[in-house]
C-alpha cells in the first residue's frame, strides 16, 4: 500500500479574464471589458488533487486529458505542483470554463470542450488498488462511470471518498463516505425532489435514505454556513460546525472539503474527527478567498504556506490589520479569553502565537505543560476570535513575528516596554505592540495549585 493520495475524476481548465468595464458597445447594451488579465487553474478533480498537493502530500490523479493547448496547460499546471497524473484521453478536447469577471464579479462564463473520456488505460488496479485512501471527485463527465476505474476500485482496499456530481454514476458498493451539499442530497431521493425545507432532520432523513440506496457506509452532507452533518444508518449523527468565518467566493469548498476528509483518514483519523477536519479546511480556504486566493506553486523543496500565512495574506489584500498575540495557554480559562477576544477587536484577524511543549517546558518548569501542543492548538483554533495557530520552539515568539509580521502585538497583563522584547520588533516594521487589561485572579499556574499538581 502506498502513501500516495489518489484522486480520481473528471479534469477542467478553469480560466478567469479579469478586467475593467468604462463603455458599451456603441450599437448595443452590451460591455466592453478592456485590458482584461488572463489567469489560469485546474478545475474538477485537478483542483481537488493540487489542494492536497500544495497541502505538501504526495499525490496521483486519474483522469482524461485532451490532445489539445488545454490540455498541455493543465499537465503543465498538475506538474508544477508535484501531481503525478495517470490519464487516459478525453474526446472532444480538455474542457475549458472561461469566466470573464469585472471588479471581481462575474459577468458571464464560456464553456468549451466536450472532455468525455476514451476508454480508460490498463493498469489502473495498481494504481488506484494499491492506495490506502481514494478520493473521487466526480464532475459528470464520465471518469467516474468508466469500467476499468470502477472495476479498480471495488478490486481495492482503499478507502472511498465519492464527491458526487448531479450528473454522474453512483457510487461503487460500499464506499466509506459520499459527500454531497444539500441540493446534490436531496436531487438523489426521489420523494424529496423539489423539496424547499432544508431544515437538519431533513436532511439526515436523507443522508439515511441515500446511504442505503446507495450502500455507502456513510453520508457526510455539507450545508454551506452551517457546517456539515455526518450522517450513518442506526448511528446518531455528528454536526461539525464551521468557525463562523465568511468569503466572497465559496468556488472550490466542496473540493477542499472532501480533500480535506480523504487526508485525514489517510492520517488514521476516524470519520468523524476526518469530516471535522475537512469543515475547518473548507473554513479557512474560503476565508483566505477561495480558488482566487490561491498563489502560483513554491517549489517542492520549499516551505509549505501555512494556514496563518493564508490568512494574513488575504487580510492584507483588503488592506485589513494583522493582530498576533502569544503565550501558552496551558488549561485555558477565563482570562485567556478575555484578552484574546480584546485582542480580536484591534484588528481583522488575530494570529496566536502559541509556545511549544519543550518551549513551555522552558518557561514552566518540568511539570509543564499540563496539555499538550496539539490539543492546546485545537483549543484555541476553537475559538471564534482566533483566525489562526502557530506554534514555535524558541523561548520567545520574535523570529515567528518576523516571517509573520503582524501590524499590532498583544499582550494580556501589565507590562512596560522594556520588559516586551517584542515591542522594539514591532516597532522596525512599523507595527505596535500593546497590552490589554487582564481579569484578576486568574491564572494557570493557580489553577494547576488548586488541582494539586507539584509545579
Amino acid at each position: 500500500m502506498t502513501d500516495e493520495l489518489v484522486v480520481v475524476g473528471d479534469l477542467l481548465l478553469d480560466v478567469d479574464l479579469d478586467g475593467r468595464v468604462e463603455r458599451l458597445v456603441p450599437d448595443a447594451p452590451v460591455p466592453v471589458v478592456d485590458d482584461a488579465i488572463r489567469t489560469s487553474r485546474v478545475g474538477g478533480a485537478g483542483l481537488a488533487a493540487t489542494l492536497l498537493a500544495l497541502d505538501g502530500r504526495d499525490v496521483v490523479l486519474v483522469t482524461a486529458i485532451g490532445d489539445d493547448d488545454a490540455g498541455v496547460e493543465a499537465r503543465e499546471l498538475l506538474a508544477a505542483t508535484g501531481v503525478r497524473v495517470v490519464a487516459g484521453r478525453a474526446e472532444g478536447g480538455t474542457p475549458v470554463k472561461t469566466r470573464v469577471r469585472v471588479d471581481g464579479r462575474p459577468l458571464l462564463r464560456l464553456d468549451t470542450g466536450r472532455g468525455a473520456p476514451a476508454p480508460m488505460p490498463d493498469g489502473l488496479d495498481p494504481v488506484i488498488g494499491g492506495a490506502g485512501v481514494v478520493l473521487v471527485s466526480d464532475y459528470g463527465r464520465a471518469v467516474a462511470d468508466d469500467p476499468r476505474v470502477r472495476d479498480a476500485l471495488v478490486a481495492g482496499n482503499a478507502q472511498v471518498v465519492w464527491d458526487p456530481h448531479p450528473r454522474g454514476p453512483a457510487p461503487v458498493h460500499g464506499v466509506t463516505v459520499v459527500t454531497p451539499n444539500c441540493s446534490e442530497l436531496f436531487a438523489r431521493i426521489p420523494s424529496q425532489r423539489g423539496a424547499i425545507r432544508r431544515a437538519l432532520p431533513e436532511i439526515v432523513r436523507a443522508g439515511e435514505a441515500l446511504c442505503l440506496a446507495w450502500s455507502a457506509d456513510a453520508v457526510a452532507v455539507t450545508m454551506a454556513a452551517d457546517g456539515a452533518v455526518l450522517v450513518r444508518p442506526g448511528v446518531l449523527p455528528v454536526v461539525a460546525p464551521t468557525s463562523g468565518v465568511t468569503g466572497a467566493d465559496a468556488c472550490g469548498a466542496g473540493d477542499r472539503f472532501a480533500g480535506a476528509v480523504a487526508a485525514a483518514l489517510a492520517d488514521g483519523a476516524v470519520l468523524p474527527d476526518a469530516v471535522t477536519c475537512g469543515v475547518a479546511a473548507a473554513s479557512r480556504f474560503v476565508h483566505a478567498g477561495g480558488v482566487a486566493g490561491l498563489r502560483p506553486p513554491a517549489p517542492r523543496d520549499a516551505p509549505r504556506p501555512t494556514t496563518a500565512d493564508s490568512v494574513i495574506a488575504a487580510v492584507r489584500a483588503g488592506g485589513g490589520t494583522v493582530v498576533a498575540t502569544s503565550g501558552c495557554f496551558d488549561l485555558l480559562h477565563a482570562g485567556h479569553v478575555a484578552s484574546l477576544r480584546a485582542a480580536r477587536e484591534l484588528g481583522d484577524c488575530l494570529v496566536v502565537c502559541l509556545n511549544s511543549d519543550d518551549s513551555a517546558r522552558s518557561l514552566k518548569g518540568p511539570t509543564r505543560p499540563v496539555v499538550s501542543q496539539g490539543d492546546r492548538a485545537a483549543v484555541l483554533a476553537g475559538l471564534g476570535c482566533v483566525d489562526a495557530v502557530e506554534i514555535f520552539d524558541e523561548p520567545t515568539p520574535e523570529a515567528l513575528l518576523m516571517r509573520l509580521r503582524p501590524d499590532v502585538f498583544v499582550k494580556g497583563g501589565d507590562y512596560r516596554v522594556e520588559e516586551l522584547p517584542e515591542a522594539a520588533l514591532l516597532a522596525g516594521w512599523g507595527g505596535q505592540a500593546v497590552v490589554v487589561p487582564y481579569l484578576e485572579g486568574r491564572s494557570t499556574t493557580r489553577l494547576v495549585k488548586e488541582m494539586g499538581s507539584d509545579a
